[in-house]
C-alpha cells in the first residue's frame, strides 16, 4: 500500500483502531520497503509511512518502536522435526563432528550417570568425522554393562554394543529385514552397525520416551523455532521417535492449551508392511486443530548417500560395501516397489492428500515422480502438490519432468556448505555427482516450485539464516575457502524467496501468508539487521528480536533476557 492509500485508508478507518503498530524501523514489502505497519485482528492494514501508522492509534493500541530494526515476513521450515529434536537434547548429546575418542568419552560419561541397567540412548556420529568404522567393540570397551544405542546425523543408521544387541535378540543368524541392514565383521557376526530398517528394528527394544517428555520435548522445539522467526512449519515425519499416538497426543495436547503458536502441517508415515498407519491416516481429522493440519502423508523411499549407501542411485557408488548384494552395493536401497508406489499415491491424491517422499538420491527421485505422474494420469489434475523431499541428488531430465507434473521439489537438510557428513557424502558419490549436489539453481531455472527444509536434527541448529545465507555462498556460515557445490548457489532474493513466498504456496497459504502486504495475516518477524544490506557473510548471525503469529507476540528476545519489549502503551 503506498503512502497516498495508506492515508486514504487511516482517514476512512479511524473508527476501528489498530491493535499494534510496529514503526521506526524499515518493513519489507512485495514492492520495497516502508517505515511502519498496523495490525488490527491478527491482520495486517496498512503499509506505509509512519504518520500514515499512527493516525491508526488508539487508546488500546501498542505502539513498538523498532528503533531501525527490520521487520520481514514470517519464516517457514517446510521439513522439520521438533519432537525429534527436543528428545535428542534430552539424551546423550555427541555433538556433530565429533571424534571417536571425543564420542567414547561423552558414552561413557553419560553411562556412569544413569541409572542401574539403563539404555544409553542419543548421537550424532558419523564416519567421516570418527575416522574410523564403528563397531560394537568400540562402545564395549567403555560400556560393557548396559545397552548403548546411538543414531548417526542423518537418524538412517544406528550404533550398537553388543549387550544391545542381545536385547534385541541379533545375532549372526538374524536376516536383514526388508528395506535394511545388518552390517556384519568377517565371521558374519552383526557389527553394531545397522542401516535403515533394521535401526528401526533394533530400536523397538529400546525404551520410549513416556507421553510428558513428548510433550515437553515438542514445547521446547517450538519455542526453539519461534526464537529463530519460523512461523510455519512442516513436521515431516509423525511417529518417528515416539510413535504416531504419543506424538499426536502431543500436538492435540499442547494444541488444546493453546501452546501451538505456529501453523503446522503434519505428515503422517506410511509403509506398506505397517497397517497402523492405514489406521492413523483414516483418523487424521481428529488430530486437526485451528493452526494444526495432518493433511500430509511421508513416504520414505530410500536412505541417505553416505558411508551407509542407502540412497537410491541411478549411477553406482564409488566403492562398495562388504557383505551386501550387487545391487545394494553399487546403487543402494530402493524401499518400495513402483508399482506399489504408484497405486499408493493415485489413492492419497484422490483423497486430497499431499505426499511428501523422503528421496534423497536421483533414483529415489526419479520413482518419487513416476508415482505422481501415475496419480495425475489416473485421477486427472488436482489440488494437492505433493512435494519431493531432500532431493540431494536429482538427474536432469526430472528437474523438467517435475515441472511438468506438477510435483514440487524440497531442499534439506541444511548441508549445502562444507562438514564432516558432506565429506561422507562426496567419498561415497565422488567429486563428479557433487558438482551438482542439492541442485537449487537448475531447479528455479526449470521452473518448479522449490521449499527450503532443515530436517533438524540432522542439522545441529534449525537456523532458517544460516541456511539462507550458504544457499548463496555455498560456504561454511562467514564464509570460508571451502565451498560445497558452488555452480548450484543463487541469489539472495532467491533463497528469501524460498523461505517465504515458496513455502506458503507449498502450504496452500499463498493467500494469507508469505508476504507483506495489507489484507494478509500478520505473521512477520523483527530482526536486529536488514539481510539485504549486509555483507552475505553476515546474514547467518542475524538476530530475532520478535515474532508475531497474527499480530500476537509469540517471542520476544529482550523480554526472555529480562529487559522488556521497546513498547510504550498509548
Amino acid at each position: 500500500m503506498t503512502d497516498q492509500y495508506a492515508d486514504q485508508y487511516a482517514d476512512q478507518h479511524t473508527d476501528q483502531y489498530a491493535d499494534t503498530i510496529l514503526t521506526g524501523g524499515r518493513v519489507k514489502t512485495s514492492s520495497g520497503w516502508a517505515e511502519a505497519l498496523t495490525v488490527r485482528g491478527g491482520i495486517i492494514e496498512v503499509v506505509g509511512g509512519r504518520e500514515a501508522a499512527l493516525r491508526r492509534c488508539g487508546p488500546g493500541t501498542r505502539v513498538i518502536d523498532l528503533d531501525g530494526a527490520t521487520v520481514l515476513p514470517g519464516l517457514h521450515d517446510v521439513h522439520v522435526h521438533p519432537i525429534y529434536a527436543g528428545i535428542r537434547e534430552r539424551r546423550c548429546k555427541v555433538p556433530q563432528g565429533s571424534t571417536l575418542a571425543d564420542t567414547l568419552r561423552i558414552v561413557a560419561e553419560h553411562a556412569s550417570r544413569a541409572a542401574p541397567g539403563a539404555w544409553v540412548l542419543g548421537g550424532q556420529w558419523d564416519t567421516f568425522a570418527l575416522g574410523a568404522v564403528p563397531d560394537r567393540t568400540m562402545l564395549d570397551a567403555v560400556v560393557p554393562d548396559r545397552p548403548v544405542l546411538l543414531e548417526d546425523t542423518s537418524g538412517h543408521s544406528s550404533w550398537a554394543n553388543s549387550a544391545a544387541l542381545r536385547l534385541a535378540g541379533i545375532g549372526p543368524g538374524t536376516p536383514d529385514p526388508p528395506g535394511g541392514v545388518f552390517e556384519r565383521d568377517a565371521a558374519g557376526n552383526p557389527s553394531g552397525i545397522q542401516r535403515e530398517t533394521a535401526a528401526d528394528l533394533l530400536a523397538l527394544s529400546a525404551p520410549k520416551p513416556a507421553d510428558e517428555e513428548v510433550e515437553a520435548a515438542l514445547e521446547w522445539s517450538l519455542g526453539e523455532m519461534l526464537s529463530y522467526g519460523i512461523t510455519s512449519f512442516t513436521e515431516a515425519a509423525v511417529g518417528f521417535t515416539a510413535g504416531p499416538r504419543a506424538e499426536l497426543r502431543a500436538y492435540t495436547g499442547l494444541a488444546a492449551r493453546g501452546a501451538v503458536k505456529q501453523r503446522v502441517r503434519l505428515c503422517l508415515v506410511w509403509s506398506p508392511v505397517d497397517p497402523l498407519c492405514e489406521e492413523v491416516i483414516a483418523n487424521r481429522n481428529r488430530y486437526a486443530s485451528r493452526r494444526v493440519a495432518p493433511d500430509c502423508v511421508k513416504i520414505f523411499l530410500d536412505g541417505v548417500p553416505t558411508d551407509s549407501h542407502t540412497a537410491a542411485m541411478i549411477e553406482p557408488y564409488e566403492n562398495t560395501v562388504a557383505g551386501r548384494d550387487d545391487e545394494a552395493r553399487r546403487h543402494g536401497l530402493l524401499a518400495i516397489a513402483p508399482a506399489v508406489l504408484d497405486r499408493a499415491v493415485t489413492r492419497f491424491d484422490r483423497m486430497g492428500i499431499t505426499v511428501k517422499f523422503h528421496a534423497a538420491g536421483d533414483a529415489a527421485v526419479r520413482a518419487a515422480l513416476g508415482a505422481v505422474e501415475a496419480a495425475r494420469e489416473a485421477n486427472g489434475p488436482g489440488p494437492c502438490m505433493h512435494n519431493v523431499g531432500h532431493c540431494t541428488f536429482v538427474a536432469k531430465a526430472d528437474i523438467a519432468r517435475a515441472a511438468r507434473i506438477g510435483a514440487t521439489f524440497e531442499v534439506s537438510p541444511y548441508l549445502w556448505q562444507p562438514s564432516p557428513i558432506c565429506s561422507d557424502i562426496a567419498a561415497a558419490v565422488g567429486p563428479a555427482a557433487i558438482e551438482r549436489v542439492w541442485p537449487v539453481r537448475e531447479m528455479l531455472e526449470g521452473r518448479t516450485l522449490v521449499v527450503p527444509g532443515s530436517d533438524w536434527c540432522v542439522v545441529p541448529s534449525v537456523n532458517p539464516w544460516s541456511a539462507i545465507e550458504t544457499l548463496v555462498t555455498r560456504q561454511r556460515p562467514g564464509g570460508g575457502a571451502e565451498s560445497f557445490g558452488p555452480s548450484q548457489a543463487i541469489t539472495l532474493d532467491q533463497a528469501f524467496d524460498l523461505f517465504t513466498v515458496n513455502s506458503a504456496r507449498q502450504e496452500g497459504m499463498a493467500h494469507r501468508v508469505g508476504r507483506i502486504e495489507p489484507g494478509m495475516l500478520a505473521d512477520v518477524v523483527v530482526v536486529d539487521r536488514n539481510p539485504f544490506e549486509v555483507p552475505i557473510t553476515q546474514v547467518h548471525a542475524t538476530g530475532v528480536k520478535m515474532t508475531f503469529v497474527e499480530g500476537e507476540l509469540v517471542f520476544d528476545a529482550d523480554a526472555d533476557s529480562g529487559r522488556g519489549a521497546a513498547e510504550r502503551p498509548s
